[in-house]
Order: structure tokens, then C-alpha cells, then sequence
């Protein structure tokens, strides 16, 4: 796992000049404090703690997008575990359902005569 990179003071200072009070997703109206500086692309993926990959975010898009990038992170983390073979993989039938068994108990027998009345007659053509 890569170590988190953060923003320099200048750089932060960089970004929220750039954002103009403003969060840069919603375009919604910060107070002086309101807003959280973001990597666009999380340092976990390869970004870098540069102006250009910096973005001024209010608190609901911050929480938006860091649920997204959780997924991404931990999605990017399965594909390398799997290529490098630190996990195993799962086996062809592992996600899918199980079929219902086969019917094994015995059905019993069909009666073969009919009983209609004091007579009985057998089933399939009496004449």
C-alpha cells in the first residue's frame, strides 16, 4: 500500500484560490474553512499531491467521492492480489448456486384398477 501523499500549504493555498469559495464539483458557496482539499485521483491509485490533482470539495461531495475511491482502491487491490497470485483464485462454480439434488426418493406405484362403486374395473379400456 502506497504511503498518502498530502498537500503542501502552498499548494492548499493554490487550491482554494483556484476554487474561489466555491466547491468545485457542486459549485455550492463555502465559508472561509467549509471546504476540504481532494486528491482528483487518490494517491492509493498514483496520484500525486500536485496543484494540478487537487480539487476544492464541500463536505457532501468529499464524502461522495471518498466512498467511490474506497471501491476503486480495495477493486484495484483484488486485481493485483489475483496477477500476483497472492490469493487463490475461486473455482468455476463458486458463485454460482447449487442445483436442487435429484428427486432420489422413490414415487409409489400407480394403482392399476380403479374401484367404482361395488365393481372394479381396470383402468385404460374396459369393454
Amino acid at each position: 500500500m502506497s504511503k498518502r501523499m498530502e498537500f503542501t500549504r502552498k499548494d492548499k493555498a493554490k487550491i482554494i484560490a483556484r476554487a474561489n469559495g466555491k466547491c468545485e464539483k457542486c459549485s455550492a458557496m463555502l465559508k472561509t474553512g467549509e471546504g476540504e482539499v481532494d486528491h482528483i485521483l487518490p494517491c492509493a491509485l498514483g496520484g500525486e499531491a500536485t496543484v494540478v490533482n487537487g480539487r476544492l470539495l464541500c463536505r457532501v461531495c468529499h464524502v461522495e467521492k471518498t466512498a467511490g475511491d474506497i471501491k476503486a482502491i480495495r477493486k484495484s487491490d483484488r486485481q493485483r492480489d489475483k496477477a500476483t497470485g497472492a490469493l487463490r483464485p475461486k473455482s468455476a462454480l463458486a458463485g454460482r448456486k447449487q442445483s436442487k439434488p435429484a428427486l432420489t426418493k422413490a414415487l409409489p406405484p400407480r394403482a392399476m384398477f380403479i374401484p367404482i362403486g361395488d365393481t372394479v374395473f381396470a383402468q385404460g379400456g374396459g369393454e
